[in-house]
């Protein structure tokens, strides 16, 4: 495995990042299954940067270690974020209808309410269940396609809902967060991707971070993804991600990504009472709370956080609660091999040594 790393502080920082040194953290990342992967690891002022694999396959080109990814549903935080920032602002509800703000749209949307949307128990059928997927010649076919919200999510409401009794239980959908997408266009008047970069990405500075809109592009130095195609793998870096909208359609960076959970597991982007909803999961012995979820590690510290998957390329982004240590990790995967074990790996090493 090729490697690549620094630190922030020139290295002036003492022989390790927590509980594991920067050997280990590079062994660790080299562990994960993947063509490529890129991870930041900070435990108070210290930091670990580090790749492993290749950018592109057949060369030889080392991951950039400040590369860009896709972060897919890692971009439910930053919308959830939003929301909860308007709560604050009294400029919505948590237990506001969705027939309330989107009236029409939605059946029974007068007994599923924005919160039942941000934390996954509205019962709604998934968009993404209703997209063609590899090695279907249609997949390949909808590359460049530009999505509308509208669409998508009538799609999804043209099956029926997994449950018909919103807040019983927890079953995933993006359709959700595609509904939580207009109606912060409705409250505010500006589109979730404007709101997300006046609110969070500017004060953040989250220089490397970006809502793409209709281009198909990663700007600045990145890693390709892949996705299988006639039993090879075919380069899938380029697509239109309004497929994901406001799912998960942001593009980022390691630091970022942790820069930006630390602020808000810091208390810096909500008060503590909204904090403390996003953290609360939806359903009892659940994971998932307000477009957040938490992991305990194998040595029981629990670590807050999100993950998506935007087909080419995957993240994973945690922090302790005290925000002292974190990791985030991206991987562009060989599909259809599951990079999860080998990062969960990974994040047990960053978190416990």
């Amino acid at each position: 495995m090729l490697v690549a790393l620094v630190t922030a502080a020139a290295m002036a920082v003492g022989p390790s990042v927590g509980a594991a040194s920067p050997k280990e953290l590079q062994e660790g990342l080299d562990g994960v299954v993947a063509i490529g992967a890129l991870a930041e690891v900070r435990d108070g002022g210290r930091v670990w940067r580090g790749s492993s694999g290749v950018a592109e396959l057949d060369s030889s080109r080392k991951v950039p270690v400040a590369g860009r990814f896709r972060i897919g549903s890692v971009t439910k935080t930053f919308v959830a974020t939003v929301v909860l920032q308007l709560v604050a602002e009294k400029r919505i509800r948590l237990d506001d209808s969705v027939e309330r703000w989107l009236p029409g749209v939605v059946p029974n949307g007068a007994n599923i309410t924005v919160r039942h949307l941000l934390n996954h128990t509205s019962g709604l059928y998934d968009f993404k269940d209703t997209l063609p997927m590899p090695p279907s010649e249609e997949f390949y076919a909808l590359r460049y396609r530009t999505w509308t919200a509208s669409e998508q999510i009538e799609r999804a409401l043209a099956n029926p809902p997994m449950f018909n009794d919103p807040g019983s239980r927890y079953e995933y959908s993006n359709t959700n967060y595609l509904l939580i997408g207009e109606i912060i266009e409705k409250v505010t008047g500006r589109t979730y991707a404007e709101e997300i970069e006046g609110r969070v990405i500017r004060p953040l500075h989250l220089h490397g971070t970006t809502l793409p809109g209709t281009s198909p592009y990663i700007k600045g130095p990145h890693p390709h993804g892949y996705v299988p195609k006639d039993g090879g793998m075919i380069d899938y870096t380029e697509l239109n991600p309004t497929l994901f909208g406001a799912s998960g359609d942001m593009i980022s960076t390691t630091r970022d990504l942790n820069r930006f959970f630390a602020a808000l597991l810091g208390g810096h982007l909500l008060p503590a009472n909204l904090l403390e909803e996003m953290k609360t999961p939806g359903t009892e012995n659940g994971r998932y709370g307000l477009g957040l979820t938490w992991h305990d590690t194998a040595c029981k510290v629990r670590v807050y956080g999100n993950d998506g998957d935007a087909l080419a390329y995957q993240a994973y982004s945690f922090s302790t609660e005290d925000t002292r240590r974190q990791a985030t990790v991206a991987v562009t995967p060989h599909l259809p091999d599951n990079p999860d074990d080998s990062v969960d790996a990974f994040l047990d090493r960053a978190f416990c040594g």
